[in-house]
């Protein structure tokens, strides 16, 4: 091995563990912790002075001081919602403390502050853990790399200074600074903390690595294949942000209740103070009862209730390779009823490979030279065919002849001349027209024999003359049978195949990963997908499409919802659909969807829990009497409890039941 290759000395392994380093902000980090605890301490230090009797000049401006740090965050935010003709929750609970205040409550009104200033400091640091679980993926990516040079030398650099094309070298125990793929050099790499594979995964020449995985034995000579902007981290991390920025139904209709709401909630407050008043009652008594309707009737909790499961579920499912782009898009996956798959590209790995040789006994052309000769005519071509059976004869070891006259027919094939031989490879109908000589005959039945076994069948002819058939499939992928399974299990029925590849193929590949023969839709073209889907939404379906290529983006904007695959998808599917598969692994997709349904039934259980408190407050306050710290307590329990229930999709353990119910 290259001495350049070896671990130098003192280069020990960059990390021991494989996992996204911990990026946790700090409680005192936040502006708002600092000012919540600023008033909590000076609450602390009036109240003892006011029940031991102190004059009101002791105590009383410690209060007043606890009422500014606290309150003036919240006032500013509802003062700004105002002018912006909202009426913010935050600015009727300062407005209720300010009113205890002035009926001689200073106390209660300094402890509405202090638990309200509290309730959204948690709310802030639950915010800011929500980001750090996503862009603590960052702090994957090594600050440095050893960039090679054309002779050879080696220089570290930035990795945010590395470009498509430049040659890196990782070392064992390195974590690799760019996406790329290698170019020399064997070894395994922990790839855990992008695609949650459990064990390592060995890498070699040509195989891809992603930015962020660490490197184990073997040191490995990189290419550099995406700039650090647009890694599959920091992919991640830009479309977790940007769905963290857009609101899911649910919350627009609460937004829009909540309104309406705040503005009766006013309206019954000065009702609940004004009516006792006619009748004769205390004013003290009356506005205290109104402060304490006031601050347990607010919507605060309802508030919280929608969006941290949402972003939460996004959060944890862009930790595990599926970018979904928006809490709408979360929120509707959950929904969906109707799977509908494509093929190529989907449910196969999308690259043809030559499965089978063969060459007609009349011929005197063996299998070998068969395969070099069809080579040589494709070699000029990039149809994915002819990249398959150059890729064939590579991998035999054969050598390539030489070619001249080249020529292709869309649709049909290509000719050139070959070993003094005019060679034409290209589809066995085309090619063969009405020709019914035996050597014809029998090259219709051996490439019959192959499209019903599911392959393409490909013509090779010699001078015109049929010499064998090459039968070409994709492959199917390793987890389709399992996904097919569970969506079957999740949705209650069975997807469908919309596909543009001939009728046998299709109900070959739907048998072995189990679609039923009524649900294979083959020979489509784009718009007979869009066809397809929107049938099943007329008859009320929700569908979720899943594909990858340009012939799929019109289905997948037409669809309930679109998930495109990320590794070999086109630019606009990646761009059309709703949600992207980073790594190609179909059994993320149901995982995907029993996450958004455990995020949905959080929202439920929130509008619960939040409906339940406010109710009862309300409840006690009007029918009895409610002591203010005590609402105040209920009000604010109440929201934290809703924030945090919300933040339990954060945990890799919500992942795995989700991932283990799909199965």
């Amino acid at each position: 091995m290259p001495s350049d290759l070896l671990q130098r000395p003192g280069q020990a392994a960059q990390a021991a563990s494989p996992t996204a380093p911990k990026r946790r902000t700090r409680v005192f980090a936040l502006a708002e912790t600092r000012w919540t605890v600023a008033a909590l301490v000076l609450f602390l230090i009036a109240l003892p002075l006011q029940l031991a009797g102190a004059p009101a000049w002791a105590w009383g401006p410690l209060y007043a001081a606890a009422y500014v740090t606290g309150g003036w965050e919240p006032a500013w935010a509802g003062l700004a919602a105002l002018r912006e003709k909202t009426l913010d929750v935050d600015l009727l609970m300062i407005v209720a403390a300010i009113g205890a205040a002035t009926i001689g409550q200073v106390m209660d009104g300094a402890l509405l502050i202090v638990i309200f200033a509290t309730s959204g400091a948690l709310e802030a640091l639950a915010t800011a853990r929500t980001q750090d679980a996503v862009r603590g993926l960052l702090d994957l990516a090594p600050a440095t790399a050893a960039r090679l040079a054309d002779d050879g030398s080696e220089k570290s650099v930035a990795t945010e200074d590395l470009v498509v094309g430049d040659i890196i070298l990782v070392r064992p125990g390195e974590r690799v600074g760019a996406d790329g793929r290698v170019l020399e050099g064997a070894g395994e790499v922990d790839q855990a903390s992008i695609t949650g594979e459990p064990l390592p995964v060995a890498k070699e020449t040509g195989d891809e690595v992603f930015a962020g995985t660490l490197n184990g034995t073997g040191a490995l000579r990189v290419k550099v294949e995406r700039d650090a902007s647009d890694s599959v981290i920091a992919r991640i991390v830009a479309m977790v942000e940007e769905a963290s920025e857009t609101k899911a139904p649910t919350q627009l209709f609460i937004e829009k209740v909540e309104q309406r709401y705040s503005l009766g909630m006013v309206v019954a407050t000065l009702a609940i103070f004004l009516i006792p008043l006619a009748v004769g009652a205390d004013v003290t008594g009356s506005l205290l009862r109104a402060m304490t309707f006031m601050i347990v009737a607010s919507p605060c909790a309802v508030v919280l209730a929608t969006m941290p499961p949402l972003l939460s579920a996004i959060a944890n499912a862009g930790r595990h390779g599926v970018l979904v782009k928006s809490a709408v898009v979360m929120e509707r996956l959950g929904q969906v009823d109707t799977v509908a798959l494509d093929k190529t590209g989907t449910l196969t790995e999308g690259i043809p490979r030559v499965t089978d040789i063969r060459s007609l006994p009349r011929s005197g052309v063996d299998e070998d030279t068969l395969l070099a000769h069809a080579a040589a005519a494709e070699y000029p071509s990039e149809h994915p065919l002819a990249r398959a059976v150059v890729d064939a004869a590579r991998t035999r070891g054969l050598t390539i002849p030489g070619m001249r006259d080249f020529t292709s027919t869309p649709g049909i094939g290509v000719t050139a001349t070959v070993e003094g031989h005019t060679v034409a490879v290209g589809a066995p109908a085309l090619l063969l027209g009405d020709s019914r000589d035996t050597d014809s005959v029998r090259a219709t039945e051996v490439a019959a024999g192959l499209e019903d076994g599911g392959r393409t069948a490909v013509l090779v002819l010699h001078d015109g003359s049929p010499v064998g058939v090459l039968g070409i499939a994709d492959r199917l992928r390793p987890d389709a049978a399992e996904t097919v399974a569970a969506l079957t299990t999740l949705t209650g029925s069975t997807p469908i195949l919309v596909t543009g590849d001939n009728p046998r193929a299709a109900a070959r590949l739907a048998a072995e990963v189990g679609i039923t023969v009524d649900g294979v839709h083959a020979g489509l073209l784009p718009q007979d997908k869009v066809e397809a889907v929107r049938r099943l939404e007329a008859q009320g379906s929700k569908v979720l499409v899943i594909g990858d290529g340009v012939n799929d983006a019109p289905a997948l904007a037409a669809a309930h919802t679109g998930i495109a695959m990320g590794r070999a998808g086109s630019d606009l599917a990646l761009e059309t659909a709703d949600a992207v598969i980073v790594r190609d692994e179909l059994a993320t997709v149901p995982a995907v969807v029993n996450l958004s349904r455990a995020a949905r039934r959080l929202v439920v259980q929130n509008l619960v829990i939040a409906a339940v408190f406010i109710s009862g407050l309300v409840i006690w306050d009007l029918a009895g009497h409610l002591p203010l710290p005590l609402g105040v307590l209920g009000h604010e329990g109440s929201t934290v409890i809703v924030g945090l229930n919300g933040l339990r999709l954060l945990r890799d353990a919500a992942w795995n039941r989700a991932a283990e119910y799909a199965r």
